[in-house]
């Protein structure tokens, strides 16, 4: 059964003089949006949706094997954000020059706000992160950029298996797929992706946690506080701060969007072209069908045949790189032809706060890629019809419709204020998320 909560009962409360009535006003519009939760959640409304706080550690997905506490969240914010973290660089002058904010920072909703995010040989932020580019004076090979988009971190606790094609992460969703983990030990530890990635990631990105990163830069009294139960010889380790890192990504949930708000019964915080935009969402959109949940997103991976780095001569693929098995998503990983060219339902939070949309980076508006979708025509001609989403091409949604839907997805899912998030200073003292010279001046740090 539905639960009107607010949104059923309340009444704006309008006082006669003449006899003190209260006159009942309930929209139409909100009474059909919370009848179409109803039907897409079996009968769970609003709640089905809605993100828990923050600080309300029970009620947020975890790893049993990596509990979320306080001091381990107030270390990995931290860490996540702390430039002397880049302490193993492949250029000895770009040491603690970068960290894991240098491609996710709040002013891009936990994302790099770029077409492809850049930690080592990285140069400036500008004023949203905008600002940064690649050291053109330093070998091509010693660049730290990524041949997908940077997905964001927010609402990643929804998720058990991490990077566009899920490879991270040895329970759940990758249970019979070890024999894809050759190059992956680290998903025999048992760990969730979360955890798995903030240990493979300080490899892969060139960071360095280690006991003389702790005992140097602050850290001792923070590991201690998040680590008590391991002996002291082990505490001050790799594994360990991307278990602080992980449980910190945990919290990064938009919970403060207008649509939270108004699934909590706020029903002015969207306006009528937001409701109607997630009527359309949760109905003939089809959106909800991959986009569902507290994260709006499942635990899958779909084929939309959107396009990839190699079709843009603004990306630089590194000549290491496999990319025919990034182009194939979680076929790349899974060798498993069914699976190819499929890539994970991001979460849809605070996308207007970036500029480019699709793990290709082929889009530069919300509104492009549900043109896109509502079309049908593949940029990538590559991929195999069978392979395509079935909702590729078959909403058949008005322009109005698309508007609204835009307009819902942009303004209704962004969470203004994710600097929350953010520590006023890192341990080391040092600018972040980046502490290059030219990213001190566009921070002011200098």
């Amino acid at each position: 059964m539905r639960k009107k909560i607010t949104l059923g009962t309340v009444f704006l409360l309008l006082i006669s003089c003449a006899n003190d009535e209260y006159i009942p006003i309930e929209s139409d519009l909100d009474s059909e949006l919370l009848d179409v939760l109803d039907e897409v959640s079996d009968g769970k409304g609003t709640s089905f949706f809605v993100l828990p706080e923050s600080d309300d550690f029970i009620n947020i997905p975890q790893d049993p094997l990596n509990p979320i506490t306080k001091e381990k969240v107030a270390l990995g914010k931290l860490l996540l954000h702390e430039t002397a973290t880049g302490g193993n660089p492949k250029i000895e002058e770009m040491k603690g020059t970068y960290s894991c904010a240098s491609c996710h920072h709040p002013k891009a909703g936990f994302s790099s706000g770029l077409r492809q995010g850049i930690g080592e040989c990285g140069v400036g932020f500008g004023s949203e992160g905008e600002g940064r580019f690649v050291n053109t004076a330093v070998p091509r090979d010693s660049v730290d950029v990524q041949p997908i988009r940077v997905p964001t971190l927010l609402n990643v606790a929804y998720q058990d298996v991490m990077l566009w094609n899920g490879q991270l992460g040895g329970t759940g969703t990758n249970a019979g797929t070890e024999a894809s983990w050759t190059e992956i030990q680290e998903n025999f530890l048992g760990f969730q992706g979360l955890e798995v990635q903030g240990i493979v990631g300080q490899k892969a990105h060139r960071l360095l946690i280690d006991r003389d990163f702790v005992l140097t830069n602050g850290y001792k009294n923070l590991f201690d506080a998040a680590f008590p139960e391991i002996e002291e010889n082990d505490r001050y380790t790799k594994q360990n701060g991307a278990l602080a890192i992980a449980a910190y990504e945990r919290t990064l949930l938009a919970n403060k969007s207008p649509w939270q708000s108004w699934l909590k019964g706020e029903t002015q915080a969207l306006s009528t072209a937001e409701k109607e935009g997630a009527i359309t969402f949760f109905s003939n959109g089809k959106c909800y069908e991959c986009h569902t949940g507290p994260a709006l997103k499942d635990k899958k991976f779909h084929a939309f045949g959107m396009g990839d780095f190699d079709n843009s001569d603004k990306a630089m693929i590194l000549s290491d790189v496999d990319f025919d098995a990034v182009k194939k998503g979680r076929g790349g990983f899974t060798s498993n032809q069914a699976d190819d060219y499929k890539f994970k339902t991001p979460t849809l939070y605070n996308l207007i706060d970036n500029s480019f949309y699709g793990h290709g980076a082929t889009f530069t508006s919300i509104k492009d890629v549900i043109v896109y979708k509502n079309e049908g025509t593949p940029q990538n001609t590559e991929v195999p019809l069978e392979n395509l989403a079935e909702q590729f091409g078959t909403i058949d949604l008005t322009d109005e419709e698309i508007e609204n839907l835009t307009s819902f997805i942009a303004y209704s899912l962004r969470d203004p204020a994710l600097s929350r998030y953010v520590p006023e200073t890192i341990s080391s003292g040092n600018c972040f998320p980046n502490n290059d010279p030219t990213s001190q001046s566009d921070l002011g740090c200098n």
